[in-house]
């Protein structure tokens, strides 16, 4: 776990506790998740996902990406709202099938 007052400060603070157990603990006390390979999840309330994210998905765009009309983005972005669970889901899928295609993209 990790955390700070800004997005880049918590993945910050995830990543230097990460380098400090596998560099300074012994091998016995290193958590088995940390031995071998492993993947770092970040997880987001809607409020920040949608700030954070601002300046690269315009409500337009997540509206195309996930079905949710704009007005209500802009709702979930500044907290008036929150998202119910299907909406939630709504919004991570159509990020995870954006992600997926552009994980299938080559430039020529």
């Amino acid at each position: 776990y990790g955390g700070g007052d800004t997005v880049e400060e918590a993945k910050q603070s995830i990543l230097d506790a990460i380098k400090i157990i596998t560099e300074e603990f012994t091998s016995e006390n290193i958590p088995s998740i940390l031995k071998g390979k492993y993947d770092i999840m970040y997880h987001f309330d809607a409020e920040s996902f949608l700030t954070y994210y601002k300046g690269i998905f315009t409500n337009s765009a997540l509206e195309k990406i996930t079905g949710i009309n704009q007005r209500q983005l802009q709702h979930y972005s500044s907290g008036l709202k929150k998202p119910r669970q299907p909406q939630l889901k709504k919004i991570e899928d159509g990020l995870h099938r954006l992600a997926a295609e552009l994980q299938a993209v080559e430039l020529v």
